[in-house]
Protein backbone atom coordinates (compact mmCIF):
# COMPACT_ATOMS: atom_id res chain seq x y z
CA UNK A 1 0.00 0.00 0.00
CA UNK A 2 1.50 3.34 -0.84
CA UNK A 3 2.00 5.75 1.64
CA UNK A 4 -0.24 8.24 0.50
CA UNK A 5 -2.88 5.41 -0.12
CA UNK A 6 -2.23 4.98 3.52
CA UNK A 7 -2.65 8.06 4.92
CA UNK A 8 -6.35 8.46 3.23
CA UNK A 9 -7.00 5.35 4.64
CA UNK A 10 -6.26 5.74 8.15
CA UNK A 11 -7.90 9.32 8.49
CA UNK A 12 -11.05 7.94 7.12
CA UNK A 13 -10.45 4.97 10.40
CA UNK A 14 -9.70 7.75 12.55
CA UNK A 15 -12.33 9.97 11.71
CA UNK A 16 -14.62 6.94 12.55
CA UNK A 17 -12.80 5.95 15.53
CA UNK A 18 -12.85 9.39 17.03
CA UNK A 19 -16.63 9.76 16.39
CA UNK A 20 -17.00 6.75 18.27
CA UNK A 21 -15.33 8.26 21.10
CA UNK A 22 -16.96 11.19 21.16
CA UNK A 23 -20.61 9.30 21.89
CA UNK A 24 -19.25 7.12 24.13
CA UNK A 25 -21.10 7.62 27.85
CA UNK A 26 -17.75 6.98 28.95
CA UNK A 27 -15.96 9.50 27.67
CA UNK A 28 -16.06 12.67 30.28
CA UNK A 29 -16.81 15.78 29.21
CA UNK A 30 -16.90 17.88 25.65
CA UNK A 31 -13.85 17.37 23.67
CA UNK A 32 -13.13 21.20 22.49
CA UNK A 33 -12.22 22.43 19.25
CA UNK A 34 -8.37 22.93 20.29
CA UNK A 35 -8.03 19.36 21.66
CA UNK A 36 -9.44 18.29 18.33
CA UNK A 37 -7.03 20.03 16.62
CA UNK A 38 -4.01 18.54 18.49
CA UNK A 39 -5.35 15.12 18.51
CA UNK A 40 -5.45 15.49 14.73
CA UNK A 41 -2.22 16.63 14.75
CA UNK A 42 -0.62 13.52 16.87
CA UNK A 43 -2.66 11.11 14.66
CA UNK A 44 -1.26 12.97 11.59
CA UNK A 45 2.47 12.13 12.48
CA UNK A 46 1.39 8.77 14.41
CA UNK A 47 0.29 7.35 11.14
CA UNK A 48 2.80 5.81 9.94
CA UNK A 49 3.35 2.83 12.62
CA UNK A 50 0.03 1.63 11.11
CA UNK A 51 2.02 -0.09 8.79
CA UNK A 52 2.64 -2.68 11.66
CA UNK A 53 1.59 -6.23 9.69
CA UNK A 54 -1.75 -7.24 10.76
CA UNK A 55 -4.48 -9.61 8.82
CA UNK A 56 -7.60 -8.50 9.06
CA UNK A 57 -9.76 -10.62 7.43
CA UNK A 58 -11.46 -13.20 9.58
CA UNK A 59 -10.88 -16.45 8.88
CA UNK A 60 -7.19 -15.81 8.34
CA UNK A 61 -5.97 -15.43 11.60
CA UNK A 62 -4.56 -19.17 12.08
CA UNK A 63 -1.14 -19.99 12.88
CA UNK A 64 -0.45 -23.57 12.61
CA UNK A 65 2.22 -23.35 14.98
CA UNK A 66 0.33 -22.30 17.86
CA UNK A 67 -2.28 -24.71 17.01
CA UNK A 68 0.31 -27.35 17.41
CA UNK A 69 1.14 -25.81 20.81
CA UNK A 70 -2.11 -25.82 22.13
CA UNK A 71 -2.64 -29.57 21.04
CA UNK A 72 0.69 -30.91 22.19
CA UNK A 73 1.73 -31.88 18.52
CA UNK A 74 4.41 -29.34 18.44
CA UNK A 75 7.65 -28.56 20.63
CA UNK A 76 7.75 -25.33 22.79
CA UNK A 77 11.05 -24.12 20.95
CA UNK A 78 8.81 -24.33 17.38
CA UNK A 79 6.38 -21.76 19.04
CA UNK A 80 9.53 -19.82 20.69
CA UNK A 81 10.94 -19.57 16.82
CA UNK A 82 7.71 -18.16 15.64
CA UNK A 83 7.28 -15.33 18.20
CA UNK A 84 10.75 -14.50 18.20
CA UNK A 85 10.06 -14.24 14.03
CA UNK A 86 7.25 -12.50 14.72
CA UNK A 87 8.57 -9.90 17.04
CA UNK A 88 12.00 -8.72 15.15
CA UNK A 89 10.06 -8.41 11.92
CA UNK A 90 8.54 -5.30 13.26
CA UNK A 91 11.45 -4.20 14.64
CA UNK A 92 11.27 -0.84 12.70
CA UNK A 93 7.52 -0.41 13.31
CA UNK A 94 8.21 -1.19 16.86
CA UNK A 95 10.80 1.69 17.12
CA UNK A 96 8.30 4.26 14.67
CA UNK A 97 5.86 3.50 17.49
CA UNK A 98 7.90 4.14 20.53
CA UNK A 99 9.49 7.47 19.08
CA UNK A 100 5.96 8.98 18.44
CA UNK A 101 5.00 8.32 21.70
CA UNK A 102 8.10 9.60 22.82
CA UNK A 103 7.71 13.01 21.34
CA UNK A 104 4.06 12.95 22.64
CA UNK A 105 4.49 13.01 26.68
CA UNK A 106 0.83 13.44 28.55
CA UNK A 107 1.05 13.39 32.34
CA UNK A 108 -0.92 11.25 34.69
CA UNK A 109 -5.01 11.79 33.77
CA UNK A 110 -4.30 14.10 31.18
CA UNK A 111 -3.01 11.33 28.54
CA UNK A 112 -5.93 12.47 25.42
CA UNK A 113 -3.45 12.04 22.95
CA UNK A 114 -1.84 8.93 24.06
CA UNK A 115 -4.85 7.25 24.35
CA UNK A 116 -6.31 8.62 21.13
CA UNK A 117 -3.07 6.96 19.50
CA UNK A 118 -3.93 3.40 21.30
CA UNK A 119 -7.42 2.90 20.12
CA UNK A 120 -6.64 4.49 16.94
CA UNK A 121 -3.45 1.67 16.76
CA UNK A 122 -6.08 -1.10 17.92
CA UNK A 123 -8.86 0.44 14.48
CA UNK A 124 -6.49 0.13 12.67
CA UNK A 125 -5.26 -3.80 13.91
CA UNK A 126 -9.24 -5.24 13.85
CA UNK A 127 -9.22 -5.57 17.49
CA UNK A 128 -12.47 -4.06 19.40
CA UNK A 129 -11.78 -2.32 22.61
CA UNK A 130 -13.46 -0.03 25.51
CA UNK A 131 -12.38 3.34 26.13
CA UNK A 132 -12.81 5.69 29.06
CA UNK A 133 -11.37 3.38 31.87
CA UNK A 134 -9.21 4.70 34.85
CA UNK A 135 -11.50 8.19 35.47
CA UNK A 136 -9.61 9.99 37.89
CA UNK A 137 -11.92 10.03 41.58
CA UNK A 138 -9.99 13.11 43.07
CA UNK A 139 -10.05 15.35 40.37
CA UNK A 140 -9.10 18.44 43.33
CA UNK A 141 -5.97 16.64 44.28
CA UNK A 142 -4.86 15.87 41.06
CA UNK A 143 -5.75 17.65 37.78
CA UNK A 144 -7.21 16.25 34.92
CA UNK A 145 -10.20 14.02 34.31
CA UNK A 146 -8.82 10.88 33.45
CA UNK A 147 -10.56 7.79 31.56
CA UNK A 148 -8.11 7.87 29.02
CA UNK A 149 -7.65 3.78 29.78
CA UNK A 150 -8.25 1.68 27.12
CA UNK A 151 -8.98 -2.61 27.45
CA UNK A 152 -8.81 -4.54 24.49
CA UNK A 153 -9.73 -9.07 24.20
CA UNK A 154 -8.19 -10.65 21.56
CA UNK A 155 -8.94 -15.00 21.40
CA UNK A 156 -12.18 -16.59 21.77
CA UNK A 157 -13.81 -13.87 24.12
CA UNK A 158 -14.03 -16.99 26.57
CA UNK A 159 -12.24 -18.81 29.57
CA UNK A 160 -9.84 -18.61 30.46
CA UNK A 161 -8.13 -15.60 30.74
CA UNK A 162 -4.91 -13.76 30.96
CA UNK A 163 -4.35 -9.81 31.63
CA UNK A 164 -1.34 -8.24 29.78
CA UNK A 165 -1.12 -4.58 31.25
CA UNK A 166 1.13 -1.43 29.59
CA UNK A 167 1.31 2.13 31.57
CA UNK A 168 1.73 4.94 29.21
CA UNK A 169 1.90 8.40 31.40
CA UNK A 170 4.79 10.38 31.85
CA UNK A 171 6.47 12.56 34.11
CA UNK A 172 7.25 16.23 34.67
CA UNK A 173 10.69 16.52 33.64
CA UNK A 174 12.38 18.74 31.20
CA UNK A 175 14.28 16.05 28.96
CA UNK A 176 17.87 16.56 28.20
CA UNK A 177 18.44 13.36 26.81
CA UNK A 178 21.35 13.48 23.96
CA UNK A 179 21.14 11.90 20.44
CA UNK A 180 17.72 11.86 20.35
CA UNK A 181 16.91 15.20 18.45
CA UNK A 182 14.77 13.51 15.99
CA UNK A 183 11.92 12.20 18.72
CA UNK A 184 12.66 14.65 21.34
CA UNK A 185 10.10 15.63 23.58
CA UNK A 186 7.79 18.21 22.12
CA UNK A 187 6.33 19.36 25.24
CA UNK A 188 8.48 21.46 27.57
CA UNK A 189 9.19 20.07 31.60
CA UNK A 190 7.41 16.65 29.81
CA UNK A 191 9.06 13.36 29.34
CA UNK A 192 9.00 9.83 29.10
CA UNK A 193 11.91 9.61 31.71
CA UNK A 194 10.07 6.09 32.80
CA UNK A 195 10.04 4.49 29.51
CA UNK A 196 6.36 4.12 29.82
CA UNK A 197 6.55 4.70 26.00
CA UNK A 198 8.35 1.72 26.08
CA UNK A 199 5.48 -0.26 27.72
CA UNK A 200 2.95 0.80 25.87
CA UNK A 201 4.74 -0.15 22.33
CA UNK A 202 5.62 -3.25 23.55
CA UNK A 203 2.13 -4.28 24.39
CA UNK A 204 0.81 -3.06 20.98
CA UNK A 205 3.07 -4.93 19.76
CA UNK A 206 2.03 -8.04 21.35
CA UNK A 207 -1.59 -6.93 20.08
CA UNK A 208 -0.49 -7.32 16.66
CA UNK A 209 1.53 -10.64 16.70
CA UNK A 210 -1.45 -12.28 18.83
CA UNK A 211 -4.36 -11.04 16.73
CA UNK A 212 -2.47 -12.74 13.57
CA UNK A 213 -2.98 -16.12 15.04
CA UNK A 214 -6.36 -15.11 16.87
CA UNK A 215 -8.43 -18.21 15.71
CA UNK A 216 -5.68 -20.44 17.06
CA UNK A 217 -5.80 -19.31 20.45
CA UNK A 218 -7.76 -21.07 22.86
CA UNK A 219 -8.68 -18.80 25.24
CA UNK A 220 -8.81 -14.50 25.81
CA UNK A 221 -5.86 -12.34 25.89
CA UNK A 222 -6.95 -8.83 27.69
CA UNK A 223 -4.98 -6.05 27.16
CA UNK A 224 -4.71 -3.40 29.81
CA UNK A 225 -3.70 0.01 29.01
CA UNK A 226 -3.15 2.04 31.85
CA UNK A 227 -3.02 5.81 32.62
CA UNK A 228 -1.93 7.38 35.73
CA UNK A 229 0.76 5.17 36.93
CA UNK A 230 2.79 7.66 38.34
CA UNK A 231 1.52 8.19 41.48
CA UNK A 232 -2.44 8.44 40.69
CA UNK A 233 -3.08 5.00 40.96
CA UNK A 234 -4.61 4.32 37.56
CA UNK A 235 -4.75 0.69 37.94
CA UNK A 236 -6.93 1.15 41.29
CA UNK A 237 -9.44 3.25 39.08
CA UNK A 238 -9.58 0.57 36.69
CA UNK A 239 -9.91 -2.38 38.78
CA UNK A 240 -12.83 -0.39 40.54
CA UNK A 241 -14.26 -0.20 37.29
CA UNK A 242 -13.92 -3.62 36.48
CA UNK A 243 -11.18 -4.62 34.49
CA UNK A 244 -10.76 -7.68 36.75
CA UNK A 245 -14.35 -8.80 37.15
CA UNK A 246 -15.82 -8.14 33.48
CA UNK A 247 -16.48 -11.61 31.22
CA UNK A 248 -13.78 -13.82 30.95
CA UNK A 249 -12.20 -12.87 34.26
CA UNK A 250 -8.69 -12.89 33.86
CA UNK A 251 -7.37 -15.42 36.36
CA UNK A 252 -3.60 -14.58 35.84
CA UNK A 253 -1.91 -11.29 35.04
CA UNK A 254 1.41 -10.32 33.93
CA UNK A 255 3.31 -7.09 33.74
CA UNK A 256 6.81 -5.23 33.00
CA UNK A 257 9.12 -2.72 33.13
CA UNK A 258 12.12 -1.54 31.33
CA UNK A 259 15.26 -2.15 34.24
CA UNK A 260 18.05 -0.35 33.95
CA UNK A 261 21.03 -1.94 36.45
CA UNK A 262 23.54 -2.26 33.55
CA UNK A 263 25.62 -4.92 36.29
CA UNK A 264 22.90 -6.87 36.97
CA UNK A 265 20.12 -6.62 33.96
CA UNK A 266 22.02 -6.00 30.60
CA UNK A 267 20.10 -5.45 27.62
CA UNK A 268 18.72 -8.79 26.68
CA UNK A 269 18.40 -10.29 30.26
CA UNK A 270 14.94 -11.03 32.43
CA UNK A 271 15.17 -10.57 35.82
CA UNK A 272 12.29 -10.83 38.28
CA UNK A 273 11.21 -13.15 42.00
CA UNK A 274 8.95 -14.68 44.01
CA UNK A 275 6.90 -12.41 46.63
CA UNK A 276 7.26 -8.90 47.20
CA UNK A 277 9.47 -7.12 43.80
CA UNK A 278 8.49 -3.88 44.49
CA UNK A 279 7.51 -1.65 47.70
CA UNK A 280 4.64 -0.23 48.58
CA UNK A 281 4.89 3.68 48.83
CA UNK A 282 3.13 6.78 50.21
CA UNK A 283 3.66 10.27 49.64
CA UNK A 284 2.85 12.90 52.00
CA UNK A 285 2.69 16.90 52.40
CA UNK A 286 3.57 19.09 55.93
CA UNK A 287 2.29 22.75 56.04
CA UNK A 288 4.10 24.07 59.01
CA UNK A 289 1.91 26.94 59.99
CA UNK A 290 4.31 30.02 62.07
CA UNK A 291 3.43 33.50 62.59
CA UNK A 292 5.76 35.45 59.90
CA UNK A 293 7.55 38.94 60.80
CA UNK A 294 11.17 40.79 60.14
CA UNK A 295 13.95 38.76 59.62
CA UNK A 296 15.82 41.06 62.15
CA UNK A 297 13.09 40.62 65.00
CA UNK A 298 12.75 36.94 64.92
CA UNK A 299 11.66 37.00 68.84
CA UNK A 300 8.49 38.32 67.76
CA UNK A 301 7.89 35.57 65.08
CA UNK A 302 7.20 32.13 64.98
CA UNK A 303 9.99 30.29 62.72
CA UNK A 304 8.14 28.19 60.31
CA UNK A 305 11.57 27.05 58.68
CA UNK A 306 13.48 26.10 62.12
CA UNK A 307 10.25 24.09 62.70
CA UNK A 308 10.15 22.43 59.75
CA UNK A 309 14.47 21.65 59.16
CA UNK A 310 13.65 20.25 62.76
CA UNK A 311 10.97 18.11 61.42
CA UNK A 312 13.41 16.95 58.49
CA UNK A 313 16.56 15.98 60.62
CA UNK A 314 13.74 14.36 63.15
CA UNK A 315 12.69 12.38 60.07
CA UNK A 316 15.74 10.47 59.55
CA UNK A 317 15.48 8.39 62.53
CA UNK A 318 11.83 6.98 61.77
CA UNK A 319 13.60 4.07 60.02
CA UNK A 320 16.63 3.75 61.74
CA UNK A 321 15.29 3.77 65.31
CA UNK A 322 11.40 2.74 64.95
CA UNK A 323 11.88 -0.07 62.88
CA UNK A 324 13.15 -3.35 63.20
CA UNK A 325 16.95 -3.65 61.72
CA UNK A 326 15.66 -6.72 60.43
CA UNK A 327 13.10 -5.06 58.17
CA UNK A 328 13.08 -2.41 55.11
CA UNK A 329 11.81 1.23 54.72
CA UNK A 330 12.70 4.51 53.62
CA UNK A 331 11.76 8.22 54.21
CA UNK A 332 12.69 11.02 52.24
CA UNK A 333 12.29 14.75 52.19
CA UNK A 334 12.02 15.85 48.81
CA UNK A 335 11.01 19.70 48.91
CA UNK A 336 11.20 21.96 50.82
CA UNK A 337 9.60 25.39 50.20
CA UNK A 338 9.19 28.47 52.65
CA UNK A 339 9.52 32.42 51.96
CA UNK A 340 10.28 34.70 49.18
CA UNK A 341 12.55 37.64 50.72
CA UNK A 342 15.98 37.57 52.29
CA UNK A 343 14.54 40.14 54.88
CA UNK A 344 11.15 37.98 55.62
CA UNK A 345 10.68 35.10 58.05
CA UNK A 346 7.43 33.47 56.68
CA UNK A 347 4.41 32.40 57.73
CA UNK A 348 4.78 28.87 57.04
CA UNK A 349 6.75 26.03 55.35
CA UNK A 350 5.85 23.05 52.83
CA UNK A 351 7.66 20.22 52.86
CA UNK A 352 6.78 17.04 50.60
CA UNK A 353 8.38 13.54 50.60
CA UNK A 354 7.64 9.77 50.51
CA UNK A 355 7.76 6.95 52.83
CA UNK A 356 8.49 3.22 51.37
CA UNK A 357 8.21 -0.31 52.99
CA UNK A 358 8.07 -3.96 51.69
CA UNK A 359 4.82 -4.60 53.14
CA UNK A 360 1.83 -2.49 53.97
CA UNK A 361 1.53 -3.34 57.82
CA UNK A 362 5.40 -1.68 57.76
CA UNK A 363 4.22 1.26 55.56
CA UNK A 364 1.22 1.71 57.55
CA UNK A 365 3.08 1.76 60.86
CA UNK A 366 5.69 4.01 59.37
CA UNK A 367 3.05 6.61 58.48
CA UNK A 368 1.93 6.91 61.89
CA UNK A 369 5.45 7.45 63.20
CA UNK A 370 5.76 10.18 60.82
CA UNK A 371 2.38 11.92 62.27
CA UNK A 372 3.65 11.37 65.62
CA UNK A 373 7.13 13.12 64.78
CA UNK A 374 5.79 15.60 62.64
CA UNK A 375 3.29 16.89 65.41
CA UNK A 376 5.56 16.72 68.52
CA UNK A 377 8.53 18.33 66.70
CA UNK A 378 6.14 21.05 65.68
CA UNK A 379 4.09 21.17 68.94
CA UNK A 380 7.93 21.94 70.38
CA UNK A 381 8.68 24.95 68.45
CA UNK A 382 5.18 26.34 68.76
CA UNK A 383 3.82 26.00 65.62
CA UNK A 384 0.38 24.21 63.91
CA UNK A 385 1.14 21.63 61.48
CA UNK A 386 -1.06 19.76 58.80
CA UNK A 387 0.04 16.24 57.46
CA UNK A 388 -1.94 15.60 53.91
CA UNK A 389 -1.07 12.03 52.55
CA UNK A 390 -1.99 11.04 48.74
CA UNK A 391 -5.34 9.62 47.78
CA UNK A 392 -4.33 6.30 47.38
CA UNK A 393 -1.03 4.78 49.02
CA UNK A 394 0.76 1.98 46.70
CA UNK A 395 0.29 -1.34 48.04
CA UNK A 396 3.85 -3.71 47.53
CA UNK A 397 3.92 -5.75 44.13
CA UNK A 398 4.11 -9.38 45.34
CA UNK A 399 4.58 -11.71 42.82
CA UNK A 400 2.30 -15.19 43.24
CA UNK A 401 4.79 -17.78 44.49
CA UNK A 402 3.40 -20.41 42.72
CA UNK A 403 2.99 -19.20 39.55
CA UNK A 404 6.68 -18.19 39.70
CA UNK A 405 7.98 -21.20 40.47
CA UNK A 406 5.95 -23.42 38.49
CA UNK A 407 5.77 -20.98 35.59
CA UNK A 408 6.86 -17.74 35.23
CA UNK A 409 10.45 -18.43 35.88
CA UNK A 410 10.38 -20.91 33.34
CA UNK A 411 9.10 -18.52 30.38
CA UNK A 412 11.15 -15.57 31.70
CA UNK A 413 14.50 -18.05 31.05
CA UNK A 414 13.23 -19.37 27.63
CA UNK A 415 13.42 -15.58 26.52
CA UNK A 416 16.69 -14.07 28.53
CA UNK A 417 19.89 -14.13 26.72
CA UNK A 418 21.34 -15.44 30.07
CA UNK A 419 18.84 -18.50 29.28
CA UNK A 420 18.00 -18.04 33.17
CA UNK A 421 15.75 -15.32 34.87
CA UNK A 422 17.82 -13.63 36.81
CA UNK A 423 17.32 -13.28 41.11
CA UNK A 424 16.85 -9.88 41.80
CA UNK A 425 16.63 -9.15 45.11
CA UNK A 426 13.62 -6.26 46.11
CA UNK A 427 13.76 -2.47 45.15
CA UNK A 428 12.39 0.47 46.96
CA UNK A 429 10.76 1.54 43.98
CA UNK A 430 6.86 1.27 43.64
CA UNK A 431 4.37 -0.12 41.25
CA UNK A 432 0.53 0.44 41.10
CA UNK A 433 0.32 -2.86 38.97
CA UNK A 434 0.47 -4.37 43.05
CA UNK A 435 -3.30 -3.23 43.30
CA UNK A 436 -3.83 -5.99 40.43
CA UNK A 437 -0.91 -8.54 42.22
CA UNK A 438 -3.54 -8.12 44.91
CA UNK A 439 -6.37 -9.82 43.58
CA UNK A 440 -5.28 -12.60 41.34
CA UNK A 441 -1.99 -14.25 40.88
CA UNK A 442 0.23 -11.76 38.89
CA UNK A 443 4.31 -11.60 38.19
CA UNK A 444 5.74 -8.94 37.36
CA UNK A 445 9.40 -9.14 35.60
CA UNK A 446 11.70 -6.28 35.01
CA UNK A 447 13.04 -6.27 31.43
CA UNK A 448 17.49 -5.19 31.17
CA UNK A 449 17.52 -2.07 28.92
CA UNK A 450 21.03 -1.12 30.08
CA UNK A 451 23.41 -1.88 28.02
CA UNK A 452 22.37 0.90 24.89
CA UNK A 453 25.27 3.04 23.41
CA UNK A 454 23.75 5.40 20.95
CA UNK A 455 22.24 7.33 23.21
CA UNK A 456 23.48 5.47 26.74
CA UNK A 457 20.96 3.57 28.71
CA UNK A 458 22.77 3.42 31.83
CA UNK A 459 21.18 6.68 33.55
CA UNK A 460 18.33 5.69 35.99
CA UNK A 461 14.91 6.18 35.71
CA UNK A 462 13.21 9.67 36.21
CA UNK A 463 16.53 11.05 35.34
CA UNK A 464 16.15 14.04 32.66
CA UNK A 465 19.05 11.93 30.50
CA UNK A 466 17.39 8.61 30.73
CA UNK A 467 17.07 6.99 27.32
CA UNK A 468 15.29 3.52 25.86
CA UNK A 469 17.62 0.63 24.43
CA UNK A 470 15.25 0.41 21.77
CA UNK A 471 16.77 -2.57 20.68
CA UNK A 472 14.61 -4.62 23.33
CA UNK A 473 11.37 -3.48 22.20
CA UNK A 474 10.71 -7.01 20.05
CA UNK A 475 12.21 -9.04 23.93
CA UNK A 476 9.10 -7.41 25.17
CA UNK A 477 7.10 -8.46 23.04
CA UNK A 478 8.58 -12.16 22.91
CA UNK A 479 7.59 -11.81 26.74
CA UNK A 480 4.50 -10.87 26.39
CA UNK A 481 2.90 -13.07 23.61
CA UNK A 482 4.59 -15.99 25.52
CA UNK A 483 3.03 -15.72 28.98
CA UNK A 484 0.05 -14.99 27.18
CA UNK A 485 -0.17 -18.34 24.83
CA UNK A 486 2.27 -20.61 27.59
CA UNK A 487 -0.31 -19.36 30.44
CA UNK A 488 -3.68 -19.58 28.41
CA UNK A 489 -2.13 -23.36 27.40
CA UNK A 490 -1.58 -24.36 31.05
CA UNK A 491 -4.74 -23.02 32.34
CA UNK A 492 -6.79 -24.90 29.80
CA UNK A 493 -4.82 -27.92 30.94
CA UNK A 494 -5.88 -27.25 34.68
CA UNK A 495 -9.68 -26.13 33.65
CA UNK A 496 -9.51 -29.44 31.99
CA UNK A 497 -8.23 -31.40 34.79
CA UNK A 498 -10.52 -30.61 37.44
CA UNK A 499 -13.53 -31.27 35.65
Amino acid sequence: MSRSVFFTVFLATWASLFSTILASPRTRGKITQEEEERIAEAVIEFGEVHEMRTTNKPGKRRNEIVEGFFSNEIHSDQLIKEIHEQATERYDSLVTMRRALHRHPELMYNEHDTSAYIQSSLKAMGIPFTNGWAVNTVPDRIPGTGGYGVVADIGTGGPPCVLLRADMDALPILEKTLGVDDFKSTRDGKMHACGHDGHTTMLLGAASVLKEMEDSINGTIRLMFQPAEEGGAGSKRMIEEGVLSKYPKPQQAYGMHNNIDCERIPSGSIASRPGTILAAAERFEILVAGVGGHAAMPHLTVDPIVAASSIVMNLQTLVSRTLSPLESGVCSITKFEAGDAFNVIPASALLRGTIRALSTETLLSLREKVEHVVTTTADVHGCNVTVTYSPDFYPPTVNDADLFHEFSKGVGALLSDSGELLDIEPTMGAEDFGFVAEQIPSTFFLLGQGSGIEPPTNYGLHHPHFALDESVLPRGVELHVNLALRSLKKLGESNTASQ
